[in-house]
């Protein structure tokens, strides 16, 4: 048995990390040591029917830890996810802080688990809940046709901004319920004013009865960095250095689970038939694929599950060896907290 750190235990993540955990009916573990900033430390958190005190986080609580979990900003996870490393324990990361370090492996266990074991730095990286949603499905198909070009538009969920931007859907759909908006330019934006609701939003542009084309912050060429993570990750974690990736995010008023519109160009022949035979048959992917009984997979329907969803698969009709399909997965769970948690156990279990 192992002992196991849970960094940033008190936040959205680390809470969905220890329902996981309660959720199992068996798991590694013979201690759990749940760790937080010192304006956490003190709180009590019940875990597998034992109530915990949360400890400051300092190098000491590292010592005998087999693995550490981290689910802090990236600076924080930059200065001590090596501290973790130094003391012995294999720091598994959910910051960006490590995601394109080439001495860290980026893993989603499904795909990629024997990276785990190559990790020079002591430390794994958990990719971005964007990426991560459809990796399950992509990881898959890829296996047996041969992945060579990705075009990808996501329907990004207001937790992605984390609690601020669910703060901000509420208070957003609040302030228009009811309200005779939606039906010029400008009523939206003006009904929140009128609400006293302020300017300062985590979204660039009113989220309530809209979508808007933009997630993460600036980059070159009108590339946002979220859009950038899909491209660099999904090659790194796929193997495939040279992948054509093109990415657009948008954010929608969905408060968990993020939804991907995929076309996936393969480099074998590829059927609709064969690609549901091969993606049925993974333990974390549920497929929901039947148009004329009005079967899909929607955000309503998987939130708080964890598997990878998937639907709408069908055959592109202008493009050979291309496949046009449909995944939502939960970006607090599959997108975050379950694999950062599978990594580990991947790791204890692996030896």
């Amino acid at each position: 048995m192992s002992t196991l750190a849970i960094v940033g235990a008190t936040g959205a993540v680390g809470t969905t990390m220890i329902d996981i955990i309660d959720s199992r009916e068996s798991v590694p573990w013979s201690e759990i040591r749940l760790v937080a900033s010192a304006r956490s430390a003190g709180k009590k958190l019940t875990v597998r029917g034992r109530e915990q005190t949360v400890l400051e986080l300092k190098p000491e609580v590292f010592d005998g830890v087999d693995v550490a979990l981290f689910d802090v900003p990236d600076e924080v996870s930059a200065e001590w996810a090596p501290i973790a490393a130094a003391r012995g324990a294999v720091a598994v990361d959910n910051s960006g802080a490590f995601r394109m370090d080439p001495d860290v492996p980026l893993v989603v266990p499904e795909v990629n688990a024997a990276e785990t074991a190559n990790r020079p730095k002591g430390i794994i990286a958990n990719p971005n809940c964007t990426t991560l949603s459809m990796m399950a499905a992509m990881g898959a198909l890829h296996r047996a046709f041969e992945l060579k070009a990705l075009v990808v538009a996501s329907y990004q969920a207001a937790s992605g901004a984390g609690q601020a931007g669910v703060d901000r859907l509420y208070a957003e759909l609040s302030a228009v319920a009811g309200q005779p908006v939606g039906v010029r330019a400008g009523d939206v934006a003006g009904a929140l004013s009128a609400a006293g609701l302020s300017a300062d939003s985590p979204f660039p542009a009113p989220l309530a009865l809209n979508v808007v084309p933009w997630a993460g912050s600036v980059k070159d060429d009108g590339w946002s960095s979220e859009e950038l993570k899909v491209r660099n990750e999904s090659r790194k974690i796929l193997g495939i250095p040279d992948l054509k990736v093109s990415a657009t995010c948008v954010r929608v008023p969905v408060v968990t689970t993020h939804a991907l519109a995929v076309h996936a160009t393969f480099g074998s022949e590829v059927s609709v038939d064969k690609a549901r035979a091969v993606l049925a048959a993974q333990p974390s992917i549920v497929l929901r694929d039947d148009p004329a009984a009005g079967r899909w997979p929607t955000p309503a329907d998987v939130v708080g599950e964890d598997p990878t969803w998937v639907g709408r698969i069908r055959q592109a009709l202008d493009f050979p060896n291309t496949l046009e399909l449909f995944v939502c997965g939960d970006n607090l769970r599959k997108g975050a907290a379950l694999n950062t948690y599978e990594i580990a156990e991947t790791v204890v279990t692996s030896g």
